[in-house]
């Protein structure tokens, strides 16, 4: 055949790889918002003013991607730049989603023929047998060696006229989208993380002071009782009972003690930093300012920036792929091919038209008999993709859940702090009446320390709760989704994502 046409049927193949085709199995649509409150009741306008703060919820409120910076401590804040940039579940992050999308690239090769060139050259040889067959009365003489090359260009494509290759390429895409999202979740996790353990350092610091003045406190007031009982003044039972008193409180220490250590080694773990080699953090609740304004998003929101549900959505777009999958490889099979070269007995004519060589050639499969694989594999796809869409609702009913219990926290923790707060104000204004009366002689000096050791208590239990309402507001910005969409949180160079 002439060269012009090898290229004429060059150019109808190329027009049967233009043909769409149809992808076959369900296709995937976003699951719409639910339709709900985020609580039961209204939300009020505001928590009750403790401390001096009364925390507002804005709905539909934007987030701002750097939301801790709200808090106003520098010191926190250099802490989480330190760990967005030396965390290494950070780094195993972008990894991940580095293979996902690479993994994506190399699939969507799939869409395009597979093109191979080759070059032989081979050395032979004919016997002179082949001549006497062909010619009985000939002289046989042997028949000189020659070297024959070949230089051909193959060309193969599998038609994908029922979207097999498209569905794995869909759910390849999907995948790369939940690696995204679950990058983002690690990096809320973290920062999340990073401002509650810092608001547990800072608890823990002002509930070791607090319980420190405690132990003072008993302990002088046991010092007192033993000289009372030296000179006959009071019973040995006093100070056995002052004894034990003592002992609880100094038992308290301990624990805090061992807390503070650890919040301190988990700090460290943020920062992907050792233990050993990390610089303790001192944190103070005065340090830590409580954000006034608080973003409670929307339900249709919230379904857009949660990257647990986005990333349970992706997951059932996968699943949803993985369905079309199973049944275009129940489907016949149709691949095309070609080859065109050149081949002669010296490089000189190689490319001469003469020495054209070229073939056509399509096939079709369709299996028959799998030893009902590809059937099982379809009703495994199809069960997948119902535990898929069951774990997404279940995930869109959890991250409810997690956001309504936050706000139901927060109104609560404002009104348990307001009550420490008004605990103390008492304890104090009964340890000043007390202190009055002992100057007066109206009360001696055991009821002082006694109501030093009420208030001590209160103050603690203060902290506790100023620490509550602190955590918590973190737990609501994790909540609504951290604001990442105002942030790049991959990784990139000049040529993509860097591993």
């Amino acid at each position: 055949m002439k060269p012009t046409s090898f290229r004429r049927a060059v150019s109808r193949l190329a027009l049967a790889l233009a043909l769409p085709g149809c992808a076959v199995g369900p296709n995937f649509h976003t699951p719409a918002a639910p339709k709900t409150n985020l609580t039961r009741d209204p939300l009020p306008a505001a928590t009750g003013n403790a401390g001096g703060v009364a925390q507002r919820f804005n709905p539909g409120a934007d987030i701002a991607g750097d939301w801790w910076t709200l808090y106003r401590s520098p010191q926190l804040n250099e802490l989480i730049s330190t760990a967005l940039a030396n965390n290494p579940s950070l780094d195993a992050a972008q990894g991940t989603l580095l293979q996902a999308e690479e993994t994506l690239r190399g699939d969507q090769g799939m869409l395009l023929p597979t093109v191979s060139g080759s070059f032989n050259a081979s050395r032979s040889e004919a016997s002179s047998a082949i001549t006497a067959a062909f010619q009985p009365n000939a002289k046989l003489t042997k028949l000189p060696a020659y070297t024959l090359y070949n230089a051909s260009l193959s060309v193969s494509y599998a038609l994908d006229i029922w979207g097999e290759a498209r569905r794995t390429i869909e759910g390849q895409a999907a995948q790369a989208e939940y690696q995204r999202d679950e990058l983002e979740a690690a990096y809320l996790t973290l920062t999340a993380n990073i401002v509650t353990s810092a608001v547990t350092v800072a608890s823990l610091h002002a509930q070791i002071d607090a319980t420190n003045k405690v132990i003072a406190s008993e302990q002088q007031l046991l010092d007192i009782l033993q000289k009372q009982v030296s000179l006959g003044g009071v019973a040995q039972a006093q100070v056995l009972q002052q004894q034990a008193q003592l002992a609880q409180a100094v038992a308290t220490l301990p624990p805090l003690q061992s807390q503070l250590a650890q919040a301190q080694n988990q700090l460290a773990a943020y920062t992907g930093t050792f233990p050993g080699d990390f610089q303790p953090q001192d944190f103070t609740l005065d340090e830590l300012q409580l954000p006034a304004d608080l973003p409670v998003s929307l339900p249709s929101a919230l379904v857009a920036q949660r990257p647990d549900i986005r990333a349970a959505a992706a997951q059932l777009h996968v699943a949803t792929a993985n369905v079309g999958v199973a049944d275009a490889q129940m489907l016949p099979q149709i691949t095309l091919s070609g080859q065109v070269g050149h081949e002669g007995i010296n490089t000189a004519m190689l490319f001469t038209p003469q020495t054209l060589l070229w073939s056509l050639a399509a096939g079709v499969s369709q299996p028959i008999f799998e030893g009902g694989q590809l059937s099982a594999q379809r009703k495994a796809a199809i069960a997948a993709l119902r535990a898929s869409a069951g774990q997404y609702r279940n995930t869109v009913i959890t991250a409810f859940q997690n956001v309504a219990d936050v706000l139901a926290e927060l109104q609560y923790d404002a009104t348990e702090q307001q009550a420490a707060d008004n605990a103390a104000s008492a304890a104090e204004a009964s340890l000043n009446v007390t202190k009055s009366q002992y100057q007066l002689g109206g009360q001696p000096f055991t009821a002082v320390l006694s109501a030093q050791t009420t208030y001590q208590n209160a103050v603690l239990a203060q902290a506790k709760a100023r620490a509550t309402r602190l955590a918590d507001t973190a737990a609501l910005y994790e909540a609504v989704g951290g604001g990442w969409w105002h942030r790049q949180d991959v990784t990139v160079n000049c040529c993509g994502v860097i591993p």
